[in-house]
């Protein structure tokens, strides 16, 4: 039986040949375009990437077991549903504002940085034996590495131009909620020391929440 993150994968794969249909049939018509397919495009390939560098993360992330429903489910979810940014991009004609590339390029690239970097840490200290991952890039807020995926679907609504292309990071934003829900729940259970870190610590935005 397949596992989430054979779904999520296969839906990378499937996200990239959307983008490069759209490229084919619509065009790079302009900055808006070119950018959006360089920013979705580069995301998915290190998905897939960041695996061969580092394999025991398949044995980290995503390990639950899903059935064809499911495993279909995810495709057209995280697939063909988190490519509708992708789909309004191309078909907005409008030229790109200044101020959408100077909120979405950092948004982007930082996003994308806490995210690995987040992953990275983790991957390193449970090859290390290490319990509760606390400190570096994890010590301020619990679920970073959302808060950095968050940071980067935010970045292709922006370049969309288009408030419906926000639908993705919302449907994200929620699914998240419930991830760090049960995550939350485990962590209390496994590890004597995460009621002090939760306590020093935030969900997702230092400072805030």
């Amino acid at each position: 039986m397949k596992t989430q993150l054979d779904a999520i994968n296969a839906a990378k794969v499937i996200t990239i040949l959307l983008i490069i249909t759209l490229i084919a049939t619509i065009g790079l018509q302009g900055q808006r375009q070119v950018l959006y397919s360089c920013m979705h495009i580069s995301y998915c390939s290190w998905w897939l990437l960041e695996q061969k560098i580092y394999p025991e993360r398949r044995k980290q992330i995503f390990t639950e077991k899903v059935n064809l429903p499911g495993f279909i489910t995810a495709i057209l979810f995280v697939g063909v549903f988190y490519s509708l940014p992708a789909l309004l991009a191309f078909t907005n004609s409008n030229d790109l504002s200044f101020s959408a590339i100077v909120v979405s390029i950092p948004l982007f690239y930082f996003g994308s940085l806490i995210n690995t970097a987040a992953d990275i840490q983790k991957t390193t200290a449970k090859d290390c034996g290490e319990g509760l991952v606390r400190t570096g890039i994890w010590r301020e807020v619990r679920h970073i590495n959302y808060t950095g995926d968050l940071m980067r679907y935010v970045s292709f609504s922006v370049i969309a131009g288009s408030i419906w292309a926000f639908l993705v990071p919302l449907s994200v934003f929620v699914l998240y909620l419930q991830r760090i829900k049960e995550k939350e729940i485990s962590m209390m259970k496994k590890y004597k020391s995460f009621p002090e870190y939760k306590s020093k610590s935030f969900y997702l935005f230092p400072g805030i929440w």
